[in-house]
Order: structure tokens, then sequence, then C-alpha cells
């Protein structure tokens, strides 16, 4: 799972990379794109490191800015549709992706937590 969806976040962040370059060279498009880049960038990156990460709550706290910033990205995806910056159905596979990933981290996080709350719990008894 962890290899598919280091492949997932990367092919994503290519995807971003060709979707901002199709919008138009307006202030509004060129502000919304240095900020969907960032973002829909980081995702991958984020959960790289998320998987280095030297505990669970290193690993966890990671997962939660991964959370954020898929989150983020649909946000911005949002906003070029409802702008009418790009056709929205070539903007809808990514908003589906995102919305999708920001499901799958919100979901791991969950379920960290309740691993590492069961850890704790069996190291009390």
């Amino acid at each position: 799972m962890e290899k598919e969806l280091k492949d997932r976040t990367k092919q994503f962040a290519l995807r971003i990379m060709h979707l901002v370059d199709a919008l138009p060279k307006t202030t509004s498009a060129t502000a919304i794109g240095r900020q969907i880049i960032r973002s829909g960038t980081s995702i991958g990156a984020n959960y790289r490191a998320a998987c280095r990460g030297r505990s669970e709550a290193e690993f966890i706290s990671r997962l939660g800015i991964v959370a954020e910033e898929a989150d983020e990205t649909c946000f911005w995806l949002d906003l070029i549709i409802e702008g009418n910056l790009l056709p929205e159905a070539k903007v809808q596979p990514l908003l589906k992706e995102a919305d999708e990933l920001t499901v799958i981290f919100v979901s791991s996080i969950k379920t960290s937590q309740q691993n590492q709350k069961s850890k704790i719990g069996v190291q009390k008894s």
C-alpha cells in the first residue's frame, strides 16, 4: 500500500503541474497556480517523509500535513472550476483524486491513532 500511495501521489503531483501550465496567464490564475502547485506537490513529498517517520507520533503528525494539503488542493481546484479558469471536464478528475486522497489520509490518521492508543493500553496493563 505504501508504494502504491507514493506512486499515486507522485502521479497526482505531475498532473497538477500540467494543470498549472494550462492555466490562463491572468493575475488570479497565476495566484491560484502558485498555491495549487505548492499544495498539490507537497502531498507526495510529505507522504514520503511520513513513511520515513522515526515514531508513530511523527508518522501521524506528517499524515496530518498530507491530509491538510490534499484538502487545500481541493479548495484550489474548486476555485479553478467555479472561476471558469479551465473547463470543468479537465479539472474534475483531479478534484476527484484530491478528494479520494484526502479521505485515504484522514482514514489513515484515525487508524494510526487508534493503533497508538491500543499499544499504550497494552503497555499499561
